[in-house]
């Protein structure tokens, strides 16, 4: 049985099922940002059909808000003019260009990254530290750009 099982191709695994990459996902999220207790929520998101590929526990993100996310990237110098919204709130842009887009709104902040097929997305509150947020954050898309995604 054992050669057998391991010639019949019914039995051979092409590539990781989505459940098990949405869980290792899932876990890089949690390891590489919410770890640092200085990310209060996030989610990794497929940029191509806006899809949330995995996101830290309460923190629902629609379709149009993800595309609002991603149209933000299309011209920085109107992002930082005008800022963005988020969570019926309008944040004030402090950074954007061509891969991040930093906000702040009172003593709250959001974080976007992009990468190459991934949007990474990040909030935290006014008991964190935004600096150890935004380098978590980047670190993370540093990451999966080195893995061309």
């Amino acid at each position: 049985m054992g050669d057998d099982f391991k010639r019949n191709p019914q039995f051979q695994v092409m590539g990781l099922p989505d459940a098990v990459k949405m869980n290792q996902l899932q876990n890089l999220l949690h390891d590489s940002l919410i770890a640092t207790d200085h990310v209060h929520h996030c989610a990794i998101i497929r940029r191509k059909d806006c899809n949330v590929r995995a996101s830290s526990v309460g923190f629902n993100l629609h379709h149009d808000q993800v595309q609002m996310m991603l149209d933000a990237f299309k011209n920085p110098p109107q992002t930082r003019e005008e800022g963005i919204y988020f969570d019926d709130q309008q944040y004030k842009c402090v950074r954007a260009d061509k891969n991040s887009i930093y906000g702040k709104c009172d003593k709250r902040g959001l974080i976007l990254v992009k990468t190459q097929s991934m949007l990474i997305v990040a909030t935290y509150t006014e008991n964190m530290f935004p600096s150890v947020c935004v380098e978590a954050v980047e670190k993370l898309a540093d990451y999966f750009k080195e893995k061309g995604k």
